[in-house]
Order: C-alpha cells, then sequence, then structure tokens
C-alpha cells in the first residue's frame, strides 16, 4: 500500500496523503521526550512526503501544537494539510502548580477547560494559530463530546447546546464559509456519536479513534453512513493506543484479559503469514473506501519510520482470509 497516495478527504477540497501525522505523543502522553526528538518526528514525516498533521490544544495542554508549530511554520504553507481541535480553552496555572491532568503530567502549565460555544471557538482557533505561529490551519474538528467526557447524557445535551444555541457551530460555519479553514469535523472516540453530530450539523469528516480497528469494527454501520453523505473519515489511533503496535494499553488505558486474548489470537494469525501485526491494522482501517488516511502518533522517527513500513509491508489475502474464519474481524469490513 502507497503511504503517499493522495487521497481526497470526503466531498472537501483537502487532499491528504493516505498516511498522516497525529500529534496526541507529541503532548507527551506516555513520557516526556526531548524538544530535539519532537522536532525529528515532525521532520522525518514532512522529508518522507507525509502531507497531513493533525494536533490540538489538549494534547499537552498545548505542548503538542507548540512542536508541530515549531517545524511546519518553516515549511511552505501550501505543502501540508493541518487540522486541530476546538471544544477547550486553555487556561494558565498559577506559578509552581502542577498539570492536574493525569494524561499529560509533563504538559504546559495550562488547565483545560471545555467550552463549545462561539466566543470560545473563536477563542480556541486564535490561540492554536498562536501555538502554532501560522495564520491558517485547514481543519477544525469538535473534540470530545462524548459521554465519557460529559459523565451522562444531560451534560452530553447541554453540550450541544452549546454548539447549537450557545453558537459554537455558527461560529465554526462562519470560519468554513469566510475561507479561514476549508473544513468541520469531529472527534469521535466511541458509537453513537456519528448519527447524532450527522443529524444536527453539517459536517464535512470525523476523526474516529478505537471503534474502527482490527480489534473492533462497531463503527462500521457508522462509517458507511458517512459514505452515502459523502462525509469524509481519518482513522486515529489505529493501533488501539498501543496494543496493536506491541504495547500494553487499549483505550489509554491498561488492557484487560479478553482484549489481551483476542490481540493473542490476530498476532498468532498474522505470524502464521509473517506479517507484522502493526502493518495490518495500519492496511485493515485503509481498506474501507471512506476512509482517506490513518494517523498513529509516532513520537520519534523509528517509530515514523516503523509505520511507513508498516504500510508497505505485503500482506497475502490468505491473512484476511484467516481472520475472517476465525471470526476475528467482522465479515462486511472490506478488506485489502
Amino acid at each position: 500500500m502507497n503511504p503517499l497516495k493522495i487521497r481526497q478527504l470526503g466531498t472537501t477540497d483537502l487532499r491528504v496523503t493516505t498516511l498522516g501525522l497525529g500529534g496526541a505523543t507529541l503532548g507527551d502522553i506516555q513520557a516526556p521526550i526531548p524538544e530535539s526528538q519532537a522536532d525529528a518526528t515532525v521532520e522525518a514525516a514532512v522529508e518522507s512526503g507525509v502531507t497531513y498533521f493533525d494536533t490540538a490544544p489538549w494534547y499537552g495542554t498545548g505542548k503538542s501544537e507548540h512542536r508541530m508549530g515549531h517545524v511546519l511554520r518553516a515549511k511552505p504553507r501550501g505543502s501540508f494539510v493541518l487540522s486541530t481541535k476546538v471544544g477547550r480553552v486553555l487556561k494558565p496555572l498559577s506559578a509552581g502548580v502542577a498539570n492536574p491532568h493525569p494524561m499529560w503530567p509533563h504538559g504546559l502549565p495550562f488547565e483545560a477547560r471545555f467550552d463549545y460555544t462561539g466566543p470560545a471557538v473563536v477563542r480556541s482557533h486564535e490561540d492554536s494559530l498562536a501555538r502554532l505561529g501560522l495564520s491558517r490551519v485547514d481543519a477544525l474538528l469538535i473534540h470530545d463530546l462524548d459521554l465519557g467526557h460529559h459523565g451522562d447524557e444531560a451534560g452530553v445535551a447541554a453540550r450541544f447546546a452549546e454548539l447549537e444555541s450557545g453558537g459554537g457551530f455558527a461560529a465554526l460555519k462562519s470560519l468554513r464559509n469566510g475561507g479561514q479553514i476549508a473544513a468541520i469535523g469531529a472527534g469521535i472516540n466511541v458509537t453513537g456519536f456519528i448519527p447524532r453530530f450527522l443529524g444536527r450539523f453539517d459536517m464535512d469528516f470525523f476523526i474516529v479513534a478505537m471503534p474502527y480497528t482490527l480489534l473492533n469494527q462497531d463503527a462500521l454501520e457508522e462509517l458507511e453512513l458517512c459514505r452515502g453523505r459523502g462525509v469524509g473519515v481519518v482513522i486515529g489511533a489505529p493501533f488501539a493506543s498501543g496494543l496493536l503496535a506491541g504495547g500494553n494499553t487499549y483505550g489509554y488505558r491498561a488492557a484487560n484479559a479478553t482484549v489481551v486474548e483476542r490481540a493473542a489470537r490476530i498476532r498468532a494469525v498474522c505470524d502464521r503469514h509473517g506479517v507484522p501485526m502493526g502493518a495490518a491494522a495500519l492496511q485493515f482501517v485503509l481498506a474501507h473506501p471512506v476512509v482517506a488516511s490513518v494517523i498513529p502518533g509516532p513520537n520519534s522517527p523509528e517509530q515514523f519510520q516503523t509505520n511507513l513500513d508498516w504500510l508497505q509491508h505485503p500482506i497475502p489475502p490468505a491473512l484476511w482470509d484467516d481472520l475472517l474464519s476465525e471470526g476475528l474481524i467482522r465479515r462486511e469490513s472490506p478488506t485489502p
């Protein structure tokens, strides 16, 4: 599979490489990495020919945007597509106060507060541009509007109200209509929310993280819904946050015994065919015709190179046949 093939993102004017670069790990989600290593990771992607980069204010409470912008702002602006996110506003912590977020113990000294209203969307966009050192991003995504982040249905409803009556989506449309951005998206972590967004808003694309991987195809029907409406999809977290690439985490926490056992069965099939499980994970999600790009999050040039190699690794059709016959992937799932 050609990692540098250019694909259209839905019906937008955006064209992205099959392999992109996700920015979560550049926020030091697992462990702190030197600034030079972060720079080298983004540079490796640029030098390889990758043109799609995604980040967010949440990642390292600003650190990922700073790091990605440090490299990209020195490149010709027309040479890459960049997306970031809205839904949180960063506020400075008092001097000496540690970052309170357990995901970002090494993040920058800011507190992230949810706010999907119009003024917050405008501020988040402008703050992101300042952190990136750029005058424009190509797309903005509504970040983490789901039950896992807002507690219950009442909390979710209140946040959707901020987007609707609170002017959040109107602000995004204004930016799109004015040419400041080319596309509006949403980050999806669980099933059930793509239909909710499509039922209420004029969406261009989604980044789907976790519910469509080699381990879990729960979002298959929702991807088909996007396909029918001309809405693009990018796959984030293709390794299910680590387990499919040899790690021990699933959904950003320690994997339970059930999912570890399923991953072991998938690995056994891959081993029989001489294929790294990570290669199968990347190529599987890209087989769906609505998926434009996959954006794993390497934190070193070596990890980036591994992803590049895995996407080009030959995979015999018999591997997919075996996964299907053993019930390890859904029969309706497209395969390469």
